[in-house]
């Protein structure tokens, strides 16, 4: 009898340890390639990014720089190729000049950006990353987007300003 019970026991216990018990979240991610680049991309953009492009923010009113996923918008909108927004996100982060600012309402409001001392091998990663992953946002983005730019940023939808 010992041994019957001690088989239960084990085939019991393999049955449960084999159970798939991966949420559909974690097999979303599983399926995504995740390569060094994106990684590094993500870390550097974290890292330097958010301190002042905010993702955690309450309101529109307790930002210091426009969010991260509006700058996204308003590049793709003028740059619609991966290579053109990667080279314009990092001439725009390496000198930063009301001349050639891209969205100027942002820089009425917070004047321009200070000049970032970055190398431009980690901007154009930066940039790779914003381009190729959708960007985190302010639980207040989208109704203050609807709001305030209710034919899409920059004025008219796909309007191209200032390149």
């Amino acid at each position: 009898m010992k041994i019957n019970s001690l088989v239960v026991l084990m085939l019991t216990s393999m049955a449960l340890l084999s159970c798939n018990t991966t949420t559909k979240e974690e097999k979303k991610s599983e399926n995504k390639v995740i390569s060094k680049e994106t990684t590094e991309g993500y870390t550097l953009f974290k890292n330097n990014c958010y301190a002042c492009h905010s993702v955690i923010s309450k309101s529109h009113d307790e930002i210091i720089a426009p969010p991260m996923v509006a700058v996204k918008r308003r590049y793709k909108m003028a740059y619609s190729s991966k290579e053109d927004f990667v080279k314009a996100v990092v001439a725009w982060a390496s000198d930063p000049k009301e001349d050639n600012a891209l969205m100027r309402g942002a820089v009425n409001q917070f004047k321009v950006m200070p000049k970032q001392l970055f190398k431009k091998e980690d901007l154009t990663k930066i940039a790779e990353y914003i381009y190729d992953n959708e960007i985190e946002q302010p639980v207040w983005f989208e109704s203050h987007s609807k709001t305030m730019h209710p034919n899409g940023m920059g004025g008219k939808k796909g309007m191209k300003m200032n390149n």
